[in-house]
């Protein structure tokens, strides 16, 4: 075995010395400039996605089958939800200026209840296709409309009390 280890070191030209000076300070500079490399940032991707999204519930709710649907069925109800869509594109609009890092997951949690509750109206339109132009329907759309208004906004205010801190401390002290 001995003998193996002696002809290896012997028959092959091993690097026994100290590397050039400098090595340390190129291997640093090297090692630094791989995290400058230029990619997309999350937070374009997260406004881009935020603006897909935007646009995707605004011709979704104008442009949608369930307008002429409603205003067949129910033209006043037309009116409301077009009241309740542009209310809500008007929050989300205000909504997108807070977006950042911090509140990402804050605002991507909001718009997964905002969704959760669209899928809840396309039942409701649904039901008011079979069952007609029926009061129970109508009005739990309508509620529908308004509990999304109301996620946005208590989002808008969380939002603002995030950026601004000492107005949360104010209405604190105007409480007590």
């Amino acid at each position: 075995m001995e003998d193996k280890l002696k002809d290896f070191f012997s028959n092959n030209d091993l690097d026994l010395f100290e590397p050039h000076t400098g090595h340390e300070e190129r291997f640093l500079r090297k090692l630094e400039g791989r995290g400058n490399t230029k990619g997309i940032s999350f937070k374009w991707l997260s406004v881009a996605a935020s603006v897909v999204l935007l646009i995707g519930f605004y011709f979704g709710s104008v442009y949608g089958n369930n307008t002429i649907i409603l205003e067949d069925i129910n033209p006043e109800m037309s009116e409301t939800k077009m009241f309740f869509v542009n209310a809500i594109n008007h929050e989300l609009r205000e909504i997108e200026k807070y977006r950042n890092l911090d509140t990402e997951t804050i605002i991507e949690d909001a718009l997964d209840d905002i969704e959760e509750l669209e899928d809840h109206y396309q039942n409701y339109v649904k039901d008011l296709q079979i069952k007609g132009n029926e009061e129970l329907v109508i009005q739990a759309m309508i509620t529908n409309y308004q509990q999304r208004l109301k996620i946005l906004q208590t989002l808008q205010n969380l939002l603002e009390r995030l950026k601004n801190p000492e107005i949360q401390n104010t209405e604190f002290n105007e409480t007590i």
